[in-house]
């Protein structure tokens, strides 16, 4: 299964939680992707079942420290994450610090040693040169995934950057597209594009062609 069921409001309760882990199991998802303070609650909901634990570093800004980043990854992975999705360093990106970008990567690379990495870009806020250079800095980084979007953004995924980071990484990273994605008809249209991982809020919606 290509989704993972997402829940990241603010507002979201440890009964919302217990709801998502329900809806993953019963509708086989892949995984579940949830804030940092939840990832051991939800690990602990799905112990009988193949979901995974995805949790969220650097979230939705990604302007944290470094050293945050790192903290936040391995408590994660201390609390049982099976994936660590993490938020770019947009605004020193946009400065074309390009050496302080890959670094920040780097180091959450280094420390989830062991567990997927996937790396969001949040493509709204980005030039199309910019993404280029994103995905070069996670080919050189050794990531898994690079992902459009956190949701929180200005914009979510679009087919245009699907191709785009397509075309520049090609088969040497997973892609997971991100945000706005409500229909089954739009996720084909992604996965056909050659996306490995579709993230959404909607996934019950997806899976029942509504």
């Amino acid at each position: 299964m290509y989704i993972d069921h997402t829940l990241l409001q603010a507002t979201a309760t440890q009964n919302d939680i217990i709801q998502l882990c329900k809806e993953a199991v019963i509708h086989e998802f892949y995984a579940v992707c949830v804030a940092g303070c939840y990832t051991a609650f939800a690990k602990a909901q799905l112990q009988q079942s193949p979901v995974k634990t995805a949790s969220v570093i650097g979230f939705p800004l990604g302007a944290m420290t470094t050293a945050t980043k790192v903290f936040e990854t391995k408590d994660a992975l201390d609390n049982g994450a099976d994936e660590i999705d993490m938020v770019l360093n947009i605004g020193v990106l946009k400065t074309a610090d390009l050496k302080t970008v890959a670094a920040d990567i780097a180091a959450v690379r280094k420390a989830s040693q062991g567990a997927v990495l996937k790396v969001i870009f949040e493509n709204c806020y980005l030039t199309d040169n910019e993404k280029r250079l994103a995905c070069n800095i996670c080919l050189d980084t050794g990531v898994d995934f690079i992902k459009t979007s956190t949701g929180f953004g200005t914009g979510g995924a679009t087919l245009a950057d699907i191709i785009l980071m397509k075309t520049t990484v090609g088969d040497h990273l997973k892609i997971k597209a991100s945000g706005g994605i409500k229909d089954r008809d739009t996720a084909l249209a992604y996965i056909e594009l050659g996306v490995d991982r579709i993230g959404t809020s909607s996934g019950i919606a997806i899976v029942q062609n509504s």
